[in-house]
């Protein structure tokens, strides 16, 4: 009976190991082609031959410069910040237990966009300023929202309300920002500030591909630890979790991806938001969610841009896109956890 029991649950370990190797390998396949739409499409179809040989370094007239300094930064751009914006909200969320607690709506993300605006409108600078003061604004709102939230013990639902606060008195700062900065800056930061891709620029994106390869790897080594988090605080220590120093190291990770995430394509709506709970429908229960998370956002960063580009007579920025999906996501949201209570 007992080894009946242990290969009844091996046997329903192998099948979601298989079914998060299936949706992760869709999810790869699903991005790869979407990246090669990025390259291949624009005002020009060009030839798949020509796409190919232009990355390798030939120079095609009128291909060449369309492929590498237009489309390509802007897909590396979507890529990369659409796997901080997945992994960062999935942290979010399953560390403190709650689908709203992602960076978009606990402020984290507006203070990076805070710091970005006033580089832009006030001190009229751009790249590594704009992005080492988001970094820095992203690890200053979060210390403040958790130093708020502590009280005489630690509150998700307090953490999350103080956030949406410190993120309204952001948004203020950010319209007083563009009321006072000058006129021709403010077409740039209003751009900035809908979440695009438009003008990605190669040397823009190093900090960002950096930090990815640097903290992403962070993230997964720790996605155990993250999962046991999920339990709560006594059943995660009683584990053998150090509670403390796996949160700090997850929370510093994401803040600092999702910062210069910010700082390179702008606040790019919904994405750290609808990641997480799409990659769990899709991959389960029983294995990690963190990369089929990341590989979500790529998808929607880059289908949403796609969208955006070719779908309407006018062409909108991803932001727009992704805001029109995410915010009947998080009504309906709303009115579930409030029918359960959980409000």
């Amino acid at each position: 009976m007992k080894n009946e029991s242990i290969a009844f649950i091996m046997a329903g370990r192998r099948q979601r190991h298989r079914r998060w190797v299936l949706v992760t390998s869709f999810l790869v396949v699903l991005a790869c082609i979407l990246c090669g739409a990025m390259l291949l499409l624009g005002n020009t179809i060009h030839p798949v031959k020509d796409v190919i040989r232009a990355l390798l370094g030939e120079r095609i007239q009128g291909v060449s410069f369309a492929v590498n300094t237009i489309r390509l930064p802007r897909m590396l751009a979507g890529v990369f910040a659409g796997f901080a914006f997945g992994i960062a909200g999935d942290i979010f969320q399953t560390m403190l237990r709650n689908p709203l607690a992602n960076p978009n709506v606990i402020g984290i993300t507006t203070g990076s966009s805070a710091a970005a605006v006033f580089c832009i409108v006030i001190l009229h600078a751009s790249g590594a300023v704009v992005s080492i003061a988001s970094v820095i604004a992203g690890l200053a709102t979060v210390t403040l929202i958790y130093i708020l939230s502590r009280g005489k013990s630690f509150s998700i639902g307090r953490l999350i309300l103080i956030g949406i606060g410190i993120q309204a008195m952001l948004n203020a700062l950010i319209s007083y920002l563009l009321l006072v900065g000058a006129e021709q800056d403010i077409p740039a930061a209003l751009r900035w500030l809908s979440g695009s891709l438009n003008g990605s620029q190669m040397h823009e994106l190093p900090p960002l591909i950096l930090s990815v390869f640097i903290f992403a790897p962070i993230v997964i080594m720790l996605a155990k630890q993250l999962s046991i988090l999920e339990l709560g605080e006594q059943s995660a220590t009683s584990l053998g979790v150090n509670t403390d120093r796996t949160r700090m190291m997850l929370i510093l990770s994401s803040v600092c991806m999702i910062s210069l995430a910010t700082s390179t394509t702008g606040p790019i709506a919904f994405v750290s938001f609808l990641a997480g709970p799409i990659a769990k429908r899709l991959v389960g229960v029983g294995f990690s969610n963190v990369i089929p998370a990341g590989l979500v956002g790529v998808n929607l960063v880059l289908a949403a841009d796609l969208i955006g580009q070719f779908a309407f007579v006018v062409r909108y920025p991803v932001g727009i896109i992704t805001g029109i999906i995410g915010a009947p996501y998080l009504i309906y949201l709303l009115i579930r956890m409030n029918r359960k209570g959980e409000l």
